[in-house]
């Protein structure tokens, strides 16, 4: 009979900088069949232009993994603080705040 595993103890270490965080208040969201890829970017008021400050790229199975993890962590916080307010058009919401999502390839005009 084989023994129930334990999940492996990782020591994570966090540099100074990345500590310090990066404010994103844009995410373009792309994918292919074997890959997710966020685009965090920051968008300023007055301002024609921005630039991509972080790519994550993730496996499909992380990005839901990702996902559950960041639905259980709102609820949580909504719990605590109360409801999250999301301004704009609730039947558009995966494209408010500057939320947006497709499946374009990296770099590419698809």
């Amino acid at each position: 009979m084989s023994q129930p595993q334990h999940p492996q103890q990782i020591n994570i270490e966090l540099g100074e900088k990345e500590a310090e965080g990066i404010y994103a208040n844009m995410a373009m969201i792309m994918h292919s069949p074997t890959e997710i890829i966020i685009d965090f970017a920051r968008v300023m008021p007055r301002l024609p232009k921005s630039k991509v400050l972080s790519r994550i790229i993730m496996t499909p199975m992380h990005a839901k993994l990702l996902h559950k993890t960041l639905t259980e962590n709102i609820k949580k916080f909504e719990a605590q603080f109360g409801e999250i307010k999301i301004y704009g058009h609730p039947e558009k919401s995966t494209q408010n705040i500057g939320f947006e999502s497709g499946n374009q390839k990296p770099g590419g005009d698809e």
